[in-house]
C-alpha cells in the first residue's frame, strides 16, 4: 500500500500541514527534533511526495526540459542525454526531452503547462526565447550562459589545424545537407574557415551533401580534381566521400585526404582507416549538469568543472 502524507504525520506525531511544510522547504519554522521525526517517518514508510503538490508549493516542478537541436540524432547525443538523465536524477531532477519549439507561443504553452526549473539547449537560444524564459522565471541554460568554449567551434579549429599541420593547402569543408538543417554544423564550418585565414591558407571550398553516393560523387566533381584535404562534419559524411573516391578511382590520402568527427562504430571498419576526432560525452554531460546547478543555485562557476577535451584519432586518410 502506498504511504500518504497523513501516514507520515501519524508516524511522526505531527499534523499533515507540518509534514507538507517541512517537505516543501519551509522547515526552518520547526524544531530540529520535529524535522528529524518527520524525515525518519518518510524513510520508514518509503513515502514519495506528490510531484504535483511540490509544484504547487514551490511554483515550479522538478523538471529540466532539454530542447533537442535540429541535428542528426546520433550516438553522441544519445550518450549525452542519457548521462544527463542519470546525473540530474541523482539531484532529484527529471530530464524531459522536447523537440524544438517553432514559435514563442508554443514555448510559452510548454512553460505554463510544465513549470520547469530550467530549460536546457545545447545550441544558443534565440533572444526572444531567452526573454520569454526570463519573464516566466525559468532558468535558461545554453552555450552562451556557460564559461566553457563552444565545443563545435573547437572541432572546426582542430580539424583545420590538423590538415594544415600535415602540409595540406587545398582545403575544403564538407557539411551535411539535411532538410532540417543542423545546429552544430555552422559553428564548425565558421571556425574551420577562420582557422584557414589565420594560417594564411586560401579560403576553403564548401561542399554540401546528403548521405548518398550520388551526392558524394557530385561533391568530388565540384572539387574538379584530386589533391584536396576535406574536413567533414561527421564520420557519415567522411564515409560517403571515401566511398565516392573509390568510385572515381582515387586513393586516400594521396588523392583525397579526409578527417571526420565522432569516431563512430561503423567508421572504425573503413579501409583505409579514417582519421577522425572524438570527445568523452560523459564530460559534456558533467559540465552541462554543473552549469544547470550553478544557475539553479544562483552561484558563479567555481572553475572546477570538467573540461571537454577533443582527441585526434589517428587513421590513414590524412
Amino acid at each position: 500500500m502506498v504511504a500518504t502524507s497523513q501516514d507520515v504525520a501519524d508516524r511522526a506525531g505531527v499534523s499533515r500541514s507540518t509534514v507538507s511544510q517541512i517537505l516543501n522547504g519551509r522547515e526552518d519554522q520547526f524544531t530540529v527534533e520535529t524535522r528529524a521525526r518527520v524525515m525518519q517517518a518518510v524513510v520508514d514508510l518509503g513515502y514519495e511526495p506528490s510531484a504535483a503538490g511540490r509544484t504547487l508549493a514551490k511554483g515550479s516542478s522538478d523538471l529540466v526540459i532539454a530542447l533537442i537541436p535540429d541535428a542528426t540524432f546520433g550516438g553522441n547525443l544519445q550518450d549525452i542525454y542519457g548521462a544527463l538523465t542519470d546525473e540530474l536524477a541523482k539531484r532529484g531532477l527529471t530530464l524531459v526531452l522536447r523537440l524544438p519549439t517553432r514559435t514563442a507561443a508554443s514555448l510559452d504553452r510548454l512553460l505554463i503547462g510544465m513549470k520547469p526549473r530550467a530549460v536546457l539547449s545545447l545550441t544558443p537560444l534565440s533572444d526572444n526565447d531567452r526573454r520569454l524564459l526570463d519573464q516566466r522565471g525559468v532558468e535558461a541554460v545554453d552555450p552562451r550562459s556557460s564559461s566553457h568554449p563552444d565545443v563545435n567551434s573547437e572541432i572546426g579549429r582542430l580539424q583545420a589545424r590538423h590538415l594544415i599541420g600535415r602540409g595540406y593547402r587545398r582545403l575544403a569543408y564538407a557539411r551535411l545537407r539535411d532538410a532540417r538543417g543542423d545546429a552544430f554544423d555552422a559553428p564548425r564550418e565558421r571556425a574551420f574557415v577562420d582557422e584557414c585565414r589565420v594560417h594564411g591558407v586560401d579560403a576553403p571550398r564548401i561542399l554540401a551533401l546528403g548521405i548518398s553516393a550520388v551526392d558524394a560523387v557530385d561533391a568530388l566533381d565540384r572539387l574538379g580534381e584530386p589533391g584536396f584535404a576535406v574536413a567533414c562534419y561527421n564520420d557519415d559524411v567522411a564515409t560517403v566521400l571515401l566511398h565516392a573516391a573509390s568510385l572515381r578511382g582515387w586513393q586516400s590520402p594521396r588523392d583525397l585526404a579526409l578527417i571526420g568527427m565522432d569516431h563512430t562504430p561503423l567508421s572504425r571498419l573503413l579501409t583505409p582507416a579514417l582519421t577522425t576526432m572524438e570527445y568523452d560525452t560523459s564530460l559534456v554531460a558533467e559540465a552541462t549538469v554543473q552549469s544547470i546547478l550553478s544557475h539553479l543555485d544562483k552561484r558563479e562557476s567555481d572553475g572546477g568543472r570538467a573540461e571537454v577535451q577533443i582527441q585526434l584519432v589517428e587513421g590513414e586518410t590524412t
